[in-house]
């Protein structure tokens, strides 16, 4: 049996915060590995900026070389809305053997009771939430995992931002990322 960290999201772009949220967590748990999985179309947050190819294939030059890192397209491949309980039943039948946790920010414990089917979700994965020391599982949510992480106020939203005025987001992002954002002109600022 494995067991396999998931870490949804839009990636919009993937950021550093992304990767030290995998790794602290693959190694905090003492998982087998971490399966990015990037939403088609997000449920709680509006359309992704750029293509669902383009975020997919960013994640795949992100996690190059780092053997317990692996992307998954179900999300896009479904295409819809990406409600994490269609996601983790998928999984579920289709790896009846291993064992799976979902990662989301400390931030976002106090909203799972919102979750679509989320007293269903529940009862078929652990929840992982990462964030600082002064963050617990305790004080948010009993059924969550917690796991800290170093503080990293990097944000797909800031560098989009940062794209849309022309300025640098090398380091913000892995640079097989940053490259890959220049040689496709992704987030290019809007002309006036």
């Amino acid at each position: 049996m494995k067991r396999i960290g998931i870490l949804g999201g839009t990636f919009d772009p993937l950021h550093q915060g992304h990767m030290i949220i995998a790794e602290h967590v693959y190694e905090a748990l003492k998982l087998d590995e971490i399966w990015f999985i990037p939403s088609h179309l997000p449920p709680h947050k509006q359309e992704a900026t750029v293509s669902s190819e383009d975020r997919l294939q960013m994640v795949k030059e992100a996690i190059k070389g780092n053997p317990h890192f692996h992307v998954s397209a179900i999300e896009i491949e479904r295409e819809g809305k990406s409600y994490t309980i269609d996601t983790i039943k998928h999984l579920k039948g289709a790896y009846p053997e291993h064992k799976f946790c979902f990662i989301i920010g400390g931030d976002m414990v106090q909203y799972l009771p919102q979750w679509h089917r989320i007293d269903e979700l529940r009862q078929l994965v652990q929840f992982v939430g990462v964030g600082r020391k002064e963050i617990t599982g305790k004080d948010l949510n009993e059924d969550v995992q917690m796991v800290e992480i170093p503080r990293v106020d990097i944000s797909s939203s800031i560098i989009r931002d940062r794209l849309s005025h022309d300025q640098s987001i090398r380091y913000l992002v892995p640079e097989s990322v940053f490259e890959y954002v220049k040689e496709k002109s992704l987030y290019e600022p809007k002309s006036e």
